[in-house]
């Protein structure tokens, strides 16, 4: 049965050293893991930021797992939690790399994952240009998985600006929804609370959002950081608003979710049109 259940979240500031980023994953699962967290979130693109050039060289895939896959799993085992892995390069078909968020349980099993559908290809007046899919293949398939609170749907990112996926996921069983993220602190400072909130609200479910900050040491890159959870109220339960690396964690509370839906049916209440 889905019980209440304390969430942890990774903030962090990754860049081109992936063993060294993937030891700051350790120190801060371990923490995560050291204030109660059952489940803990890494962000979008924990175990690399830097060039599409460099990023195939840190391909792997779930057949034949490297040092990504392989640290995930032993966190997860060594902190007997469950791990959501917020993105990382999965070998694709297509000859790109697949930005895929995948969940280990506390025995280090695989269960589920997630490939990234929507790709951030923009061009902002501010200078700031991202083309995703030059390096990235897109995914095609909405996921949940269980935890001990009840259905997680993952998600990634940029996916946030796209609410149809998130109705897709509660209408699969999800209470919570996932959203890690190396958010643009461009676009981050406008929109990243604005769109988290709108997603809790309108699936009445716990959003996760854990994310990258600071600056990439890659062409400018910085992310804006702020990883949170808000509850289906859409009221922020926890955030991190240090520039740093750093945890927090939440309680995730299921018969929060059924209360608010059940005074509030707007989910049942969906219509139709042509």
């Amino acid at each position: 049965m889905p019980k209440r259940t304390r969430v942890g979240l990774v903030q962090m500031c990754a860049a081109q050293d992936v063993k060294a980023n993937l030891e700051t994953c350790r120190t801060l699962v371990e923490r995560a893991a050291d204030l109660g967290a059952e489940v803990v979130f890494l962000p979008e693109s924990f175990a690399f930021i830097g060039s599409d050039r460099e990023l195939r060289s840190h391909v792997e895939s779930f057949a034949s797992p490297g040092p990504i896959l392989t640290a995930c799993v032993e966190m997860a085992r060594q902190g007997n939690l469950h791990l959501v892995a917020g993105g990382f390069p999965e070998a694709a078909d297509d000859g790109r790399a697949h930005n895929t968020c995948f969940h280990v349980n506390p025995l280090g099993e695989i269960v589920a994952r997630y490939r990234k559908i929507h790709l951030f290809d923009v061009d902002l007046s501010d200078g700031t240009r991202m083309m995703e899919s030059r390096g990235t293949s897109p995914g095609d398939s909405s996921v949940t998985t269980e935890m001990p609170f009840g259905g997680l749907g993952l998600s990634v990112c940029y996916d946030v600006r796209f609410p149809s996926l998130y109705q897709s996921l509660v209408d699969q069983g999800a209470v919570a929804l996932a959203i890690p993220a190396a958010f643009m602190k461009s676009t981050g400072r406008a929109h990243w609370h604005v769109l988290l909130r709108a997603r809790a609200i309108e699936c009445q479910s716990y959003v996760i959002a854990a994310a990258q900050h600071g600056d990439h040491n890659h062409r400018g890159r910085k992310s804006f950081g702020h990883s949170l959870v808000v509850d289906p109220w859409g009221k922020i339960v926890v955030e991190c608003e240090t520039d740093q690396d750093d945890v927090v964690v939440a309680d995730l509370n299921p018969g929060e979710v059924h209360r608010i839906r059940s005074e509030l049916p707007s989910l049942q209440n969906r219509g139709s049109w042509q």
